[in-house]
């Protein structure tokens, strides 16, 4: 399990300092005053000193944080704040990949594949039959003579014109740069007539 400490930086510590720590966003929500860690913060983080240690961190955690110390001084109240952005990378899950088990033949056919988990964002490949289709097909040899594109941001791959030499087992990866998921790869079979099944 994953834990982080967000540290908040202060000159000095002093008995009558008060310290409050907020998650900013659409609406700033309060995840430590009044001496006590609230919300599901109560539950799966502590306090060191001025700075949280928060455990068992999922990808809702991102997000800016502020600490907040005011303290009494000769002028009034003396307020220092901290702002920490932290990000959390999250590796893609298994994509839901999109793939009809029949084509009619000259038609264009998109095939889908997509996942929301990865932090920073996915990029897809499409593979038929166990090899990568590469993104430009014609830079290199492919084993279909077919015109499609692949987008690796969208994960979609289409066929302009989908051909009989098409149809094979198709299987599509999320990458980021912390891991990589495959889907179970779906046989597509093109033909003259749409196959009913």
């Amino acid at each position: 399990f994953l834990e982080v400490i967000l540290a908040c930086k202060h000159t000095k510590k002093t008995i009558s300092s008060r310290l409050e720590w907020k998650k900013l966003g659409r609406s700033i929500s309060l995840i430590y005053y009044q001496q006590s860690l609230k919300g599901d913060f109560k539950h799966r983080a502590e306090m060191i000193d001025f700075s949280i240690r928060i455990k068992n961190v999922t990808r809702h955690d991102a997000g800016k944080y502020r600490c907040e110390i005011s303290s009494p001084s000769k002028k009034g109240q003396n307020l220092e704040e901290n702002t920490i952005i932290l990000e959390v990378l999250v590796a893609p899950a298994v994509p839901s990949c999109n793939v009809p088990s029949s084509a009619l033949s000259g038609t264009v056919v998109e095939l889908r594949c997509q996942e929301k988990e990865g932090n920073p964002a996915a990029e897809y490949t499409w593979f038929k039959d166990g090899v990568p289709l590469l993104e430009n097909p014609k830079l290199g040899f492919q084993s279909t003579n077919s015109s499609y594109t692949v987008d690796s941001k969208s994960g979609t791959l289409q066929f302009n014109t989908v051909s009989k030499l098409d149809s094979g087992e198709y299987s599509c990866e999320a990458y980021n740069s912390v891991g990589r998921r495959r889907c179970s790869g779906k046989r597509m079979q093109v033909g003259k007539h749409e196959i009913l099944g």
